[in-house]
């Protein structure tokens, strides 16, 4: 439920300021689509991109064919069999055609992806090989008095991120502690503004039947300057 309750936040600074416009958002490394869906229900158009072909199919079957079939490990090489249909998700099935599933690289996004009022970004930033690029370029795809939402548990790792590429989780010249927000306030000024405070949302992931992950990740919320 990570993406429901991170798009719930999405809405409730929605339904705070009535000049927002929500005609199109962009969702980077959607995965497997839940918070496309979520967006969907907000906005008129949704582009959604994730790095691997193998995510975005299952998505991409739902709004096809309106199920899908997925294995989970429950001890060992014991597994067993899912299937999850998109009627029984509210209102799926009325605006999945707002949606598009697409292979890219946030880091490279082809010059198409461009113009929106909202990109979310979840549980990426501390999982692309150059972040400081991938904020540069996304600057620029958001029209002016758009969203720029971001969530991460900000684990840094350098067989993700070259460790010269990490924009926050390190100590600074002066020898202080530099955090990823800070880095996140960094590269986003002064185009960018934080307009609520940091948010932990929590998600888990399942591992076996028996094991999970409990991590928290931290929401900022950038608005654009709507000067031109």
């Amino acid at each position: 439920n990570f993406p429901v309750a991170c798009i719930e936040e999405v809405k409730a600074v929605l339904e705070q300021n009535s000049n927002y416009k929500t005609e199109r958002a962009l969702d980077l490394g959607c995965a497997t689509g839940r918070s496309s869906f979520e967006l969907a229900k907000l906005y008129d158009h949704v582009d959604a991109v994730d790095f691997s072909v193998r995510l975005i199919e299952p998505p991409t079957n739902l709004q096809n064919n309106g199920a899908q079939r997925y294995v989970i490990q429950d001890q060992g090489d014991l597994v067993s069999y899912k299937e999850v249909k998109l009627e029984n998700f509210d209102e799926y099935e009325a605006v999945k055609n707002k949606i598009y599933f697409m292979q890219g690289d946030a880091c490279n996004l082809v010059e198409k992806f461009n113009d929106y009022d909202l990109v979310f970004a979840g549980n990426l930033i501390d999982r692309l090989y150059d972040p400081a690029k991938f904020l540069n370029l996304i600057k620029s795809r958001i029209r002016p008095g758009g969203l720029l939402v971001l969530t991460s548990p900000y684990t840094w790792l350098e067989e993700f991120t070259p460790k010269e590429n990490w924009i926050g989780g390190y100590k600074a010249d002066t020898g202080e502690n530099y955090t990823t927000l800070e880095g996140l306030t960094d590269n986003l000024s002064p185009e960018f503004k934080l307009i609520k405070d940091p948010k932990d949302i929590p998600f888990t992931i399942r591992e076996t039947a028996r094991k999970y992950q409990h991590t928290l990740s931290e929401m900022t919320v950038w608005e654009k300057s709507s000067e031109k």
